[in-house]
């Protein structure tokens, strides 16, 4: 029986095992699978007819390439995005429509150096393979194969690969085909394009693979396609803005204007004109008629942020317009029909506001038609290493870096940390961490690898709080490990509102009490502290 040599290491594989290797995904062509699963079964396939250390398939979007599924590789790999023009190789890969084997002592960068899995130190991709998928004639992505032995690959059987390539790029329009019957309809894929295009977070999406972020996910696709008043809730820096264009994008109104409002970004006196509108001579100031935002996302969708910072008089406004479309300028008689979806966002526990008297219950349950919230980053696992993956991938790009990779204990401590500040805290701590490192080499590094100590927690603690927390918590006799209560039993809030206004104080004194640098520092926007500062008794 004919033998097919895969390796420079005698492993051989028989010409049925080769068949009975392919078959499976032949199966899968005909049976209902999940994408991922039947992206996994691919690489799984891949690396038992040709070993290596690590394999990939990525798809192209645009000038981007995004990984859809990896074997070998690191787990925030999934997180990155790779920019086609910033990757020689990928480059090289995709301008041929035949498999590519780079030499050993290729002086093009890998993208994958420093990422294989379970390898500690600087150890370098050595042997690399790659295949361009097209589907249509046209390039659809890339299939990689990488191993640490630069000889690994010496005496591939091209026959056997370019049979499983084509198998791959079956498995990849199966997959894309369900997909577009799954969209239902061509205005669909419209409107999800104008969202793209269209959104204020450039090429921000949602990522994760969690539970909790695909039932997030699931829910947002549930909505999108109605009318409903939405009314999404979570903590700070989870992503909420980010939900709310993924409703507007994934709705009927796609491809209308969706215009954003930050309510607390704004002092209450300019709040109503800035959601209505005025005509000239309304207020001092007002040189000229202006329409406000309602005018403006006529036949789209409103977005609210910090709803739960409106004064209660614009409260009893903005219910109005809810209720019948109606709106009036400040100034004006005469009245404005708007149809305007609206999306409202908040931080805050809105039944506990109803409940103080700070905001309209009527108002509160013409919002929550649809409430959704929002999980913190505490909750969605191992969706924190993708998270980073993607940040790593835009600061390698900033820096000017081949690879910005996690060490072991950045990933385990990043996996450990409560996350506060959740995504944001995320997104600064990548940024600011991958700086400081980069600056402590006197020669720019290949592969710049952050620790735990560069990202300042502790893999076995979680997180080392600033000491100014430290204080706050010894004060209010609570554990920083544990965040329990150890002495007079204070509760969570009030070592949280501690620990702001230890953090505020400090600011202050930091930046000789100018307001306007305290906000810069701490990268709030002034009104936000303004509002900050009243409640915690320091203005």
């Amino acid at each position: 029986m004919t033998r097919v040599k895969l390796t420079a290491h005698e492993v051989r594989l028989t010409a049925s095992e080769v068949f009975d290797a392919l078959i499976p995904l032949v199966e899968d062509l005909s049976r209902d699978v999940p994408e991922r699963e039947r992206y996994r079964r691919l690489l799984t396939t891949l690396r038992k007819l040709f070993p290596g250390d690590a394999a990939a398939l990525l798809r192209l979007d645009d000038d981007t390439l995004v990984p859809l599924a990896i074997d070998g590789l690191s787990s925030d790999t999934l997180g990155r995005r790779f920019r086609v023009s910033d990757h020689p190789r990928f480059e090289a890969l995709l301008s041929r429509e035949a498999p590519t084997r780079f030499p050993a002592d290729s002086d093009l960068p890998d993208p994958y150096d420093g990422l294989v899995q379970g390898v500690s130190g600087h150890l370098e991709v050595h042997d690399c393979l790659g295949c361009p998928l097209l589907i249509g004639g046209r390039p659809w992505g890339l299939l990689t194969l990488d191993s640490l032995d630069p000889a690994r690959f010496d005496s591939v059987d091209m026959h056997t690969l370019q049979a499983f390539l084509s198998l791959a790029a079956a498995t990849v329009s199966v997959a894309e085909r369900i997909d577009t019957l799954e969209r239902n309809t061509e205005e669909e894929r419209q409107r999800a394009e104008a969202y793209r295009q269209a959104s204020g977070q450039g090429n921000r999406e949602l990522i994760g693979s969690s539970t909790a972020h695909q039932q997030l996910v699931n829910e947002i696709r549930v909505v999108a396609n109605s009318d409903l008043t939405v009314l999404i809730t979570g903590e700070t820096g989870v992503g909420k803005e980010l939900v709310a264009n993924a409703i507007h994008g994934g709705s009927p109104r796609a491809n209308k204007p969706m215009i954003s409002l930050n309510c607390a970004a704004l002092p209450d006196t300019l709040v109503e004109s800035e959601l209505f509108g005025h005509v000239r001579g309304a207020f001092s100031g007002a040189s000229s008629d202006r329409r406000g935002k309602f005018e403006l996302a006529d036949g789209g969708t409103l977005f609210l942020d910090e709803v739960g910072e409106l004064p209660l008089g614009v409260q009893a406004k903005l219910l109005r317009v809810l209720q019948n479309g109606q709106l009036q300028r400040i100034g004006s008689d005469s009245e404005h029909k708007v149809d305007v979806r609206l999306i409202a966002a908040t931080n805050r526990d809105l039944a506990e506001e109803v409940r103080e008297g700070r905001f309209r219950a009527d108002l509160y349950h013409r919002l929550s038609v649809y409430p959704l919230r929002v999980p913190p980053l505490r909750e969605r696992g191992r969706d924190v290493l993708l998270l980073a993956g993607y940040f790593l991938e835009e600061n390698r790009a900033r820096l000017g870096l081949l690879s910005i990779r996690l060490g072991h204990d950045a990933q385990a401590a990043l996996l450990s940390y409560s996350w506060p500040g959740n995504v944001r805290e995320l997104e600064h701590m990548i940024g600011r961490s991958a700086f400081k490192a980069l600056s402590r080499h006197r020669e720019r590094p290949r592969i710049l690898t952050l620790t735990a100590a560069d990202l300042g927690i502790s893999a076995s603690h979680g997180a080392d709080l600033p000491q100014q927390a430290a204080s706050a918590n010894a004060a209010n006799g609570t554990d920083n490990a544990t965040g329990n209560g150890t002495g007079n039993g204070t509760d969570f809030r009030s070592a949280v509102t501690a620990f702001e206004r230890t953090l505020v104080s400090d600011a202050l004194e930091r930046n000789n009490q100018n307001w306007a640098a305290v906000a810069r520092s701490l990268g709030m926007d002034r009104a936000n502290l303004n509002r900050l500062a009243k409640r915690l008794g320091l203005k």
